[in-house]
């Protein structure tokens, strides 16, 4: 079998890089082991304006926002479901000092941030002393219907191998690679924390971090926004049902599930919730991120037919769709990956990966 391109990896990167080679006729085979608690599969799937305590403007946030928008209805469209939504986020203050932080921020005309004009209209459904603010437009992609439709439509063409990826069957040949039975010109892994301990990128500053999440049932709480107090309380697609998370562990013993998180997220909610709630399940994941909080984008500097869409961390619903299309675009007319993302700027220290 011989293809343009080898794909490894089906989550939320691997997924829009397939998605744009299709637009531009190019022909592939995606390689994916469907693990169920990879982070593209168990992630809220929310695209934030603002990050951290300050409410910062995320990186790109005047370019990637639109584009992700537009980029998941094309998508859902043509997949004929609804990929993404747009609900805002109540942002409940646990602090006075928190609220003044909030409010300065509006007071400087923070892009994204504003009062809530009705401070008392969620006390039917939670407890809070010291108010609220709103965080606006903030969108979720419906990951938990989006990567199963595209999976789904990759089997029907038979362009999707699910089986795990085995590195020590690959041959890179001087204008191909060959993996099996599949010869292609060029191989670009999507694969998230996997890719940390590829050879051919191992050198790179990837700084995985560990997240957990549960799944609630809360069905008299309205889902027209997502709540946040400390977590993130977001609705799902299924009525009733309410992603709430996630930690950040940046250093941690095991990747599997804590009882510590699951008994300070009950602590939360009982504090939280003037509703009753049922736990429905625990997740964990460990997520791509980087020591530079920017993604990996681009060609090996020694092996130009191997190439990485990875590194994306907590914001890959938002990254991945612009840096595949930027992806592509470089593959198929040279276009410029953006400096701060390509790969290239670590040209040296990947320069030391001979094989």
């Amino acid at each position: 079998m011989t293809v343009d391109y080898l794909i490894i990896g089906q989550g939320i990167s691997g997924t829009w890089l397939s998605y744009y080679l299709e637009k531009e006729g190019s022909s592939f085979i995606v390689i994916d082991n469907d693990n169920k608690n990879s982070p593209s599969r168990i992630s809220a799937g929310i695209i934030n304006p603002v990050t951290g305590r300050r409410h910062a403007e995320v990186w790109m946030a005047d370019k990637i926002l639109p584009f992700a928008s537009t980029a998941y209805s094309a998508l859902g469209k043509e997949l004929n479901i609804t990929a993404i939504s747009s609900k805002n986020i109540i942002d409940f203050f646990p602090s006075p000092q928190m609220r003044v932080g909030f409010m300065q921020r509006v007071e400087e005309k923070g892009q994204y941030v504003y009062s809530y004009p009705e401070q008392y209209h969620f006390l039917n459904h939670f407890n809070y002393s010291f108010g609220c603010g709103e965080i606006k437009p903030v969108y979720t992609a419906h990951l938990e219907t989006l990567l199963p439709a595209w999976r789904q439509k990759l089997l029907n063409k038979e362009q999707l191998l699910q089986e795990v990826f085995e590195i020590d069957q690959l041959r890179v040949l001087p204008d191909s690679i060959q993996y099996k039975n599949i010869t292609a010109n060029k191989i670009i892994f999507c694969d998230g924390n996997s890719s940390a301990a590829n050879p051919y990128f191992e050198a790179l500053p990837f700084a995985p971090n560990k997240g957990e999440l549960m799944i609630v049932e809360i069905p008299d709480l309205p889902a027209s926004y997502i709540y946040k107090k400390g977590m993130m309380l977001v609705p799902l697609t299924t009525p009733g049902l309410w992603w709430i998370g996630s930690n950040y562990a940046w250093q941690f013993d095991t990747p599997d599930i804590t009882t510590e998180f699951r008994e300070k997220t009950e602590a939360l909610l009982k504090e939280w919730l003037k509703l009753p709630f049922t736990i429905k399940a625990h997740l964990a994941g460990v997520r791509p991120a980087t020591l530079e909080r920017r993604p990996f984008v681009g060609l090996h500097p020694l092996y130009k037919n191997i190439g990485l869409l990875n590194g994306m961390g907590t914001k890959g619903c938002s990254l991945a769709p612009f840096f595949a299309k930027q992806l592509v675009e470089h593959l198929c007319y040279g276009k410029p990956i953006n400096p701060e993302a390509d790969i290239n700027r670590f040209q040296k220290i990947l320069s030391r990966n001979v094989f």
